[in-house]
């Protein structure tokens, strides 16, 4: 078959000014090509931080052509899009004309300008009296989160600091609200507003190769007296967070007979490119731990540069080397750890349970690596890492839609149930119910909710522990984290719980109080635990799994008496848990609206449901319910009385 010859390109004439604009470039010593092409709009754009592709990094984008199944299930991930700019595709909120009254100052007007957004506010950097407090007008330049939250950040007007709006948008309640309001945090107390809090803190998880660029270096003076020269090689967690800068990759692989040749040998590792999943089980981890993780810097050098030139950890390196990784069951001694609890004595409590366990999202390296299934491990291929639950591409033989994938972390498909477990532990696997004494499909039955039970918090819901643990009555008591069992059963007592575990695997009760012995663990955790702990009970209280086991109609005073709560995100997953009380589905109740407002809400609740026939389902004296079917207030409020009145901060 004859070769066909590529078409020719008709040469367009150039016209006599473009000549000599072209011949004006070249006596200046400019290249025709640079003529031709056009300055990057990146690089002239002075008041956010930009993209810029140095020190051996290229961006995703150059990746897509060799690897386009990888590019595609990142492309739909949660992860590319950590920092948009902010455009007319990425925003998600209306600005058009929109005022904003949920705010802590008065209320902030948004505003569209063509392809541009921006926003009327108080002035969150005046220091003096509040009633002379100016306003400001802010245009928006990029967006954090992308999963639950859309965080406005917008140009300062100082070189490339980004400051944040003072309200946030829920995207799944498509409303905004303002931004203590979404962490759980002391009423009262103010969050973080300072002018380059992106650059020095944001930056570090939510962009690829982030180099803040203070001068001096970041906290050894007022920004407005710094130089902010922030770049990235990449807005959003890209490709090479993980495999780690690519420049020396694409160079080594443009010759195809290369790379052809690495494809036939599935074992050949490529020395030019890291992937994740060849390394050893800790280096693996590591590449998630880089952000999923609590850490602070070595010392103030360590800091300081990585203030100036960005954090020096490349995937594949030791985590260690650079950074001191908080564990406080390993290290809670360490000088390291001294000094951060001299400099901030709530740093523990604020991120940790007593005992050292993660309670907060977002860090879950920190639960990972306090696992006996990974600490404990003796052999490689038996060591459970990220990767042995999370897929970062998605598979082709996935049979979900990308975006669910994406929705539910990324868990690969046959880690899904019970999947992720089965591998080391077949002889239980081989007969499920004979270890969990529950029905086979039954939520019981399911290895992560016995083992990885919501005992961590953060925007706005429960997340998973990733510390592997057994449930414990007795670290219920001593440690006041909720046990898994309770937390399906919500309707039961530890007392009831310590009994059955002793009954199936052996395990001694611990010594309980005559209200331990009494009262339902939900109901002391709902009206006497910290603010974290209500939290928890009251979103599982909305949990599926957890109403089947309990029912639901009970629930309803006890959720009631939070959507008064003190703290804003405990009203929040209170309201989110009654709306799945049959019945309450239209619950129309603000947790952000004056306290005068969200009382009547809440006493039109209870009145209502006290004339519903489900309030006399349970005469339950556990659940606080006289043998009449009324409910017993002066119960409620001696445990109320006794609630750990400590103020607390999730570092979520």
């Amino acid at each position: 078959m004859p070769r066909r010859s590529a078409p020719r390109r008709s040469l367009r004439p150039v016209t006599a000014p473009a000549a000599l604009l072209l011949l004006a470039g070249c006596a200046l010593g400019i290249s025709i090509a640079a003529a031709l092409d056009p300055v990057p709009v990146e690089s002239r754009i002075a008041d956010r931080p930009i993209e810029v592709a140095d020190d051996g990094f290229v961006s995703s984008d150059t990746c897509r052509s060799c690897h386009p199944g990888e590019y595609a299930s990142w492309h739909a991930s949660f992860h590319r899009t950590m920092t948009q700019v902010a455009t007319p595709e990425t925003v998600r909120a209306d600005f058009d004309g929109v005022v904003v009254a949920e705010t802590a100052g008065a209320p902030m007007r948004l505003e569209r300008r063509g392809d541009e957004f921006w926003a009327e506010f108080d002035d969150p950097g005046w220091e003096g009296p509040s009633a002379e407090r100016p306003r400001i007008t802010r245009r928006v330049v990029l967006i954090t989160g992308s999963h639950h939250q859309n965080i406005y950040w917008y140009a300062t007007g100082h070189d490339r600091a980004l400051n944040v709006l003072p309200a946030v948008y829920l995207l799944d309640d498509a409303r905004w609200v303002p931004r203590s309001a979404v962490v759980l945090h002391p009423p009262g107390q103010g969050v973080a507003t300072t002018d380059g809090h992106w650059n020095a803190i944001c930056i570090a998880c939510h962009t690829t190769r982030g180099r803040t660029g203070f001068d001096p270096p970041f906290g050894t003076a007022p920004v407005a007296e710094q130089s902010v020269d922030t770049t990235v090689a990449e807005l959003g967690i890209g490709c090479e967070s993980c495999h780690g800068p690519a420049a020396e990759h694409v160079r080594v692989n443009r010759n195809p007979l290369r790379r052809y040749a690495r494809y036939a040998d599935d074992d050949a590792a490529d020395p030019t490119i890291v992937q994740p999943a060849r390394l050893d089980p800790a280096r693996g981890a590591e590449v998630c731990g880089q952000c999923h993780g609590i850490w602070t810097f070595l010392d103030a050098a360590g800091e300081r540069a990585a203030n100036a030139d960005g954090l020096p950890y490349r995937p594949g390196d030791v985590l260690r080397e650079t950074r001191f990784v908080a564990q406080p069951r390993v290290n809670g001694n360490a000088a390291h750890m001294r000094a951060l609890l001299a400099a901030d004595p709530e740093f523990v409590r604020g991120s940790f349970w007593p005992d050292g366990q993660v309670r907060v999202s977002g860090r879950e390296y920190n639960g990972l690596i306090d696992s006996p299934c990974f600490a404990e491990a003796t052999q490689p291929d038996r060591t459970m890492t990220c990767l042995s639950c999370h897929a970062m591409h998605q598979m082709p033989d996935d049979p979900r839609p990308a975006e669910i994938w994406a929705d539910t972390h990324q868990v690969a498909a046959d880690r899904e149930g019970d999947g992720g477990c089965v591998g080391c532990h077949a002889p239980i696997a081989a007969d499920v119910p004979a270890h969990t004494k529950h029905d086979a499909d039954s939520a019981g039955s399911r290895c992560y909710n016995c083992h990885m039970p919501y005992t961590s918090y953060g925007l706005l819901r429960a997340i998973r522990s990733h510390t592997v643990s057994s449930p414990s009555v007795q670290e219920s008591v001593e440690v006041g984290r909720p046990n898994a069992c309770n937390l399906c059963h919500l309707d039961r007592t530890l007392s009831w719980t310590g009994d059955w575990l002793r009954a199936w695997y052996g395990i001694r009760p611990p010594a309980l109080d005559v209200t331990e012995r009494a009262v339902a663990a939900s109901v002391l955790w709902v009206l006497r635990g910290d603010a974290g702990l209500r939290a928890l009970a009251a979103w599982h209280m909305g949990w599926a799994p957890a109403r089947e086991a309990s029912g639901s109609s009970w629930m309803v005073p006890h959720l009631g008496e939070l959507l008064g709560d003190s703290y804003d995100a405990v009203r929040y997953v209170a309201a989110a848990s009654l709306r799945s009380v049959p019945g309450l589905e239209g619950l129309d109740y603000d947790y952000v609206a004056p306290a005068g407002v969200r009382r009547e809400a809440a006493v039109d609740v209870l009145r209502a449901w006290r004339s519903s026939p489900a309030a006399t389902e349970r005469s339950d004296a556990r659940l606080l319910y006289a043998p009449d079917g009324s409910l017993d207030t002066a119960a409620m409020r001696r445990l109320f009385e006794a609630r750990d009145p400590r103020p607390l901060f999730l570092r979520e």
